[in-house]
């Protein structure tokens, strides 16, 4: 159920993704700089913030409230904030009846536990972990910029309940789900092209899973360390780092696999075949039955899928020379994508795949096929376009620049179908492209 919010002021406050709690606390804030720390200063209690926003107020509020409300929205006056909200704005955020639930929800819940002292509810620390299982497992439906964004706002609620509890488990539990939430911003770091950040963000999801013993997000973190160091040029940094976090206890079949398969394209890039191939093979292994609390438990961007494993592989063996195993590995992993429900695919995972399917055909001679593979990839809607993407087919158009290319016409014409594709992506568009342009070249 959707309708229009009444005043341009309930239209920002839902643009902003701001609750009642959240508005109040701005208002404040903004309160105490244009005035001062005083008790006289304005506020907004919840019933005033309904009539603010529901267009029940007749007139403005008082003079000192709406300097408040300008300086948290300058570009726009009192009388601005309590008209009507733009009109015929396709960018115009509709009230959305889902959203408010939700808002209400998390106030609701917000305010249960403000009573809370020395301790918080253990329903918080329920919905946190709910919270950091839902950004997890919904990481591969979001663009990389609002997965950062979703996993910082996580990552900034767990430190503000960090602080209200000494009650040494909960400590514990909060500093596991900031360990995810950190490792969770690493992905998404790496994903828009921020390198440097994404290694920082690791070692501190290192950190938490170091001082809580919590060995599988150790692991975790050491596997992305060890993929963003073959990245920027360090394989043989990933293939310790990866060796490392095979070593740790605890670990399920899951975990085991996904860091053989980074260990495998470390291997890979330093151009040790036999080893490439030996951790390719281990990747592949049945395994024990073996479960983890993070990669089984969380899941979602902890696990690690058939389709992702095959793509994977399909990539090393790329840089390995092998043309025919990528080629098998990445239908495979384009075959096992197809099974899954709509909800379940991962663009990115089938994007990489389609990549690399159009790169081992074109070790194969096989221009046609290659185009054909690449309609797969130029779907990815432009924000949606991450690091992988953009390595796998810059790498392509390297193959395409190649002299027996030169005047061709449908070479040429995906080459410069690459470069725009490229050009246009989060990570050349708002990422350091610099360090893009390093591992591209």
């Amino acid at each position: 159920m959707r309708t229009e919010p009444r005043t341009l002021l309930a239209w920002l406050c839902i643009k902003d993704k701001l609750t009642f709690r959240r508005f109040e606390q701005k208002f404040t804030e903004h309160g105490v700089r244009i005035f001062g720390n005083s008790s006289n200063n304005p506020t907004c209690g919840e019933t005033q913030f309904r009539r603010w926003t529901g267009g029940q107020l007749r007139g403005l509020p008082v003079t000192e409230a709406c300097q408040i409300l300008e300086a948290m929205w300058p570009e726009y006056t009192a009388e601005h904030l309590f008209g009507p909200p733009p009109q015929g704005d396709p960018q115009a955020p509709a009230y959305d009846l889902e959203e408010r639930v939700r808002m209400t929800a998390e106030e609701a819940h917000e305010a249960a536990d403000a009573t809370a002292s020395a301790a918080i509810s253990d329903n918080t620390i329920d919905e946190l972990r709910d919270q950091v299982t839902a950004v997890a497992q919904g990481y591969h439906l979001m663009p990389p910029a609002k997965a950062y964004e979703a996993a910082d706002a996580l990552r900034q609620s767990i430190e503000r309940h960090r602080d209200r509890t000494q009650v040494p488990i909960q400590q514990q539990d909060l500093m596991i789900m900031n360990g995810q939430a950190a490792a969770l911003l690493a992905v998404a770091a790496f994903d828009l092209g921020y390198f440097q950040p994404a290694r920082s963000l690791a070692r501190t999801a290192a950190m938490f899973g170091e001082a809580t013993r919590f060995t599988p997000l150790q692991a975790y973190a050491d596997g992305t360390l060890a993929y963003i160091a073959y990245h920027t040029g360090n394989a043989t940094e990933a293939v310790s780092k990866a060796t490392r976090a095979l070593s740790y206890g605890g670990l399920g079949d899951v975990a085991h696999r996904r860091l053989q398969a980074i260990k495998a394209r470390a291997h890979a890039h330093l151009g040790d075949v036999v080893s490439a191939r030996g951790a390719i093979q281990l990747s592949g292994e049945d395994g024990h039955d073996q479960r983890d609390e993070l990669h089984d438990g969380v899941g979602g961007e902890f696990a690690f899928t058939p389709e992702r494993l095959a793509m994977s592989t399909s990539t090393t063996a790329l840089l390995i020379g092998d043309g025919r195993q990528a080629e098998a590995d990445a239908r495979r992993a384009l075959e096992l994508i197809a099974q899954r429900p709509p909800e379940g695919r991962s663009g990115h995972v089938r994007a990489s795949a389609a990549a690399d399917l159009a790169h081992a055909r074109l070790l194969a001679e096989d221009v046609d096929g290659a185009a054909e593979a690449l309609t797969a990839v130029w779907s990815v809607p432009v924000d949606a376009r991450k690091t992988g993407i953009v390595v796998r087919t810059a790498r392509i158009a390297r193959h395409l620049a190649q002299p027996q290319y030169h005047g061709a016409q449908v070479p040429t014409a995906l080459r410069e179908q690459i470069e725009e594709y490229n050009r246009v992506s989060p990570p050349h568009r708002i990422g350091p492209h610099v360090g893009l342009l390093a591992i591209e070249a």
